[in-house]
């Protein structure tokens, strides 16, 4: 739950990033074609030289290339960082962003979409029932 709506920012943020480098982009040519500086400001006309806009093109496009490798690599370290739980080594409760400390049931429900039900594995059936201790029986079967 939590953890999607982390993932559609960060799919937002690139997004506006890739917007952004893409106006650039396009400002380059557009003021290449029309020459905007002569056309707003009464500015000497400027040849159009394709080269030269060309090399920026390429160089913004290696910096939007850098900045959405960036991005993406902070917030996986956010995702990474925000993964760490402080858990009481007694009792096993979770401190929660509020301070908090919940069941470690109660906070995984809080957060996620997970729920949960109850069993016992084999090693603490055994340890718990030695005398009653389905899996045994089941491997003596």
């Amino acid at each position: 739950m939590h953890s999607d709506g982390k993932h559609s920012i960060a799919k937002q943020v690139t997004v506006w990033q890739s917007a952004a480098f893409a106006c650039i982009i396009a400002l380059i040519w557009l003021d290449e074609i029309i020459d905007i500086p002569a056309l707003l400001l009464g500015a000497p006309n400027t040849p159009v030289n394709w080269r030269e806009s060309l090399f920026e093109s390429v160089i913004i496009a290696l910096v939007w290339v850098f900045v959405i490798r960036s991005t993406n690599k902070l917030f996986q370290r956010m995702k990474y960082l925000e993964g760490l739980l402080s858990i009481c080594a007694a009792c096993k409760r979770i401190r929660g962003q509020d301070g908090g400390w919940r069941p470690l049931e109660t906070y995984i429900t809080e957060q996620s979409d997970a729920h949960f039900t109850h069993g016992i594995c084999p090693d603490c059936a055994e340890r718990l029932y030695p005398d009653f201790n389905p899996y045994k029986n089941r491997a003596a079967g």
